[in-house]
């Protein structure tokens, strides 16, 4: 990674001696949500004992923030659909620049995955007849999402958390990865800090498994908690030598909460999509609902980067509420209902003094999702550095220019498998290799690095420079961009990479400061990716929107592909493979969804 921080002089001591901790183990995951948990299911299944690494506490991850629901083609409600109509439905929604293999895998083994939950003990919704409930959720052709309430993400990670802890699959909390251990070809381990005592640790794995999340909250406005989704997956992998794929592609989700009106904690956290799936309707501030403009048809429920754009026209020529936003109503549903449905949303605004049943809530476009990431073959999880694989939000591919609600946690569990099981299959399960004296220098030099960093004493927090470059972003490659924006947020990018080097560190390697500082050696190459890429895009596909470049352009059905060279980040682009027979009939058959069975 080339933004590693230093001190203000940029200087270390070099003969200091270094104390860290040495973990040897056959498989590292590094991240411990849906996606690290079921990589980490499937190793123990075939003798594999992984250890599992995370930031926070366990069962305390971003997929319990997922709320809304998991797509599986089960047909309870709409026997018609399929795997293939639920892949033709991602592929559509991706703007046809997903990898037709991820996304078929995925909706072709959600059937089984949703089965498998519900045997673990995950209590889905529903049907009068027993059948597991199934609801809408933007752009898809059927009901297809798969729910707990609107609690659905944490009820999955509770299923899995448990599954592991059956299994007695070993995890470790609180532990921050800062670089992964490489001499360029291969991966050896990961280097980082025990986030409660500062003590370094060196993990040694020929085989580590990044399932670290997205990049969502580098946004000024986003839907994270603020310690989540800060490009540590894809950083570490662009830095051990990994390309990353479509990173310009960022979902901002329609509904965020409005943090003017209910205070700074709560701007940008998501207001599920579920909301919207049972019925909920966008009004402006003259009570006008706005969608019967945008999208007649489909309504709130059309997708998310044409909601986005909706919210954001109606605000930008003065149809907004006066904190910024726009009113998101379900109060014309039964009390109960809404209750049974979404119980998270009327907690949430009840502790905030808004009844749900009775009046809206005020949302406006958020952060939400980064479609882009590692490139990675995702029958094997394997990114071409040997023994790095990659999985979940981390990864680009199955969601392409946009992603199809509700196949977040989809991938999560169908895929996570899928990588699990190969990687096992590389293994030698009683290997618990040693450091080598190279490594071992490569370690103790990312150590004293991380010594000098925390010794830093310039006249500039992290946090400062963080929201800097929240603001650069959501100003420069947000839900609209342009040419010159997208320059103009480079060179602006480039002023603050130089303010790093007057980085001051308040506290010890247990401060949030600390963490903060490493979370920005990850966001800086990150960020310049989305520039770069959203301007070497020069046309508009899904939640990438050029206002210079409006219309969607053949020639660009391609993948931007970017690497860490010496010379700086390269890009290229690539072409895309085609979806197989069978689902591209059902995408030539152009099933859609009908909103009005809401009504």
């Amino acid at each position: 990674m080339r933004d590693r921080l230093q001190t203000a002089d940029g200087t270390a001591d070099r003969d200091e001696t270094t104390d860290y901790e040495t973990v040897s183990v056959p498989v590292l995951v590094v991240g411990a949500g849906a996606a690290g948990a079921r990589v980490a299911i499937s190793l123990a299944d075939a003798g594999v004992e992984p250890l599992v690494i995370g930031k926070s506490d366990h069962g305390d991850a971003h997929t319990t923030w997922a709320a809304g629901g998991i797509n599986a083609a089960l047909g309870s409600l709409d026997p018609e659909d399929d795997w293939t109509v639920h892949a033709a439905d991602t592929l559509d929604e991706g703007h046809y620049i997903n990898d037709p293999e991820a996304v078929e895998l995925t909706a072709k083994h959600m059937p089984d995955r949703i089965r498998e939950l519900a045997d673990w003990g995950m209590p889905f919704d529903r049907t009068d007849a027993g059948e597991i409930n199934q609801r809408y959720f933007g752009a898809q052709s059927f009901r297809r999402t798969c729910f707990v309430g609107d609690r659905t993400g944490e009820a999955i990670l509770d299923a899995l958390v448990a599954k592991a802890q059956d299994m007695e699959i070993p995890y470790r909390d609180n532990v921050m990865v800062t670089r992964l251990l490489t001499d360029g070809e291969r991966v050896a381990g990961a280097m980082g800090f025990d986030m409660e005592s500062g003590e370094f640790v060196c993990f040694r794995s020929d085989h580590v498994v990044l399932a670290a999340g997205g990049s969502s909250a580098l946004y000024e406005r986003h839907s994270s908690r603020e310690d989540e989704n800060n490009a540590d997956g894809p950083a570490l992998a662009l830095g051990a030598g990994a390309r990353l794929m479509d990173i310009e592609f960022v979902q901002f989700h329609p509904t965020g909460m409005v943090g003017a009106r209910y205070g700074e904690e709560w701007d940008g956290r998501l207001v599920t999509e579920a909301v919207r799936g049972e019925g909920g309707r966008l009004l402006n501030a003259d009570g006008e609902r706005f969608m019967e403009e945008y999208s007649p048809d489909q309504m709130e429920l059309d997708a998310r980067d044409v909601v986005a754009r909706a919210i954001a026209q109606e605000i930008r020529e003065g149809r907004g509420t006066d904190n910024g936003g726009v009113y998101l109503d379900i109060s014309h549903r039964e009390d109960q209902y809404i209750r049974d449905r979404l119980p998270s949303m009327v907690e949430r605004f009840d502790s905030l003094g808004v009844d749900i049943t009775e009046e809206p809530m005020e949302v406006a476009p958020t952060a939400h999702y980064t479609m882009g990431g590692v490139d990675i073959d995702f029958s094997t999880g394997e990114t071409g550095v040997d023994g790095l694989y990659a999985v979940g939000e981390t990864v680009a591919g199955v969601h392409g220019a946009n992603r199809l609600g509700g196949n977040s946690l989809a991938e999560t569990v169908a895929i996570g498998k899928l990588v699990g099981e190969h990687v096992a299959g590389q293994v030698d399960a009683d290997a618990a290799p040693a450091l080598t004296d190279g490594q071992r220098a490569l370690a103790e030099r990312e150590f004293r690095s991380l010594a000098a960093l925390e010794a830093s004493d310039g006249d500039v927090t992290a946090r400062e420079l963080l929201a800097d470059l929240g603001e650069i972003l959501w100003e420069h490659a947000g839900i609209l961009r342009d040419e010159a924006s997208l320059k103009q947020g480079l060179a602006e990018l480039d002023a603050l990479r130089e303010r790093t080097a007057d980085l001051r560190i308040e506290g010890d390697r247990t401060s949030r400061d600390f963490e903060f500082a490493v979370d920005l050696s990850f966001s800086l190459p990150i960020a310049e990716a989305i520039l770069r890429g959203a301007l070497e895009r020069s046309e508009s596909r899904g939640a990438h929107y050029r206002t210079d470049y409006p219309e969607t352009d053949g020639d660009w059905q391609r993948n931007i592909v970017a690497s860490e060279e010496p010379t700086g980040l390269e890009l290229r682009t690539r072409g895309v493979a085609e979806p197989s027979p069978e689902v591209q009939d059902a995408v030539d058959t152009g099933y859609e969804l009908d909103y009005h069975h809401l009504e």
